[in-house]
């Protein structure tokens, strides 16, 4: 019942990119060069900087194209592979859901990033020694324990990522997924029981995988 998650309702983005700017600095995470093009690769994907991403998808619908929205961070898994598989002890369950890393205990092993079905775990190898070191979504721990949100969450202007109890997102997302039904039979709440339930869930407005 203490589970803390965050919901993240694809209808709702705009794509402003205001969570992966407070995300970068809050962590103070360097930026990364981008082009100017709105597209799926700006930015190009996760890296050991780079957290959270909003990506664009372009598809058909009814003869007309349309842009569709998605969330890409870890999704703090309940039945995580990255915690399962870490030999170090530096990922593990934290008492409100979320998977919590310690970086300090990573030896850069690589198990997480080759488990994850998500693909989120970003390894950063130095040039001269090979040592390596992960990178991730950290649920902003420093801020979620002292009562705060998330700087993702805190920084949305659309309310289309939110964050509290799970149970209450839960119930949140379904009602919003009924609601959508009544226009698009398509849209789909995720993350309510993969993987043991997701604490970053989804409301999408078509299946999962078109936004693979």
């Amino acid at each position: 019942m203490r589970d803390k998650a965050i919901l993240y309702d694809a209808t709702l983005c705009t794509a402003c990119r205001a969570c992966q700017v407070a995300c970068k600095q809050w962590n103070e995470n360097q930026a990364v060069k981008t082009t100017n093009q709105g597209s799926y690769e700006n930015p190009p994907s996760l890296t050991p900087e780079t957290w959270l991403k909003i990506e664009f998808r372009e598809v058909e619908r009814e003869g007309k194209l349309a842009w569709l929205f998605s969330r890409r961070a870890c999704m703090h898994c309940t039945d995580a592979a990255c915690v399962k598989v870490c030999p170090t002890g530096a990922l593990s369950y934290n008492k409100l859901g979320f998977v919590q890393y310690e970086k300090d205990k990573c030896s850069g092993c690589g198990y997480c990033a080759e488990f994850c079905p998500f693909g989120v775990p970003q390894l950063e190898s130095n040039k001269i020694t090979g040592a390596a070191v992960m990178s991730k979504c950290t649920f902003c721990k420093d801020r979620v324990t002292n009562g705060e949100q998330p700087a993702c969450a805190a920084a949305c202007p659309t309310g289309a990522i939110k964050f509290g109890k799970r149970t209450e997102l839960v119930q949140e997302g379904r009602e919003r997924v009924a609601a959508l039904h009544q226009t698009n039979p398509q849209a789909v709440f995720y993350g309510d029981k993969e993987l043991g339930g997701l604490h970053v869930m989804y409301v999408l407005d078509d299946a999962p995988e078109v936004y693979e």
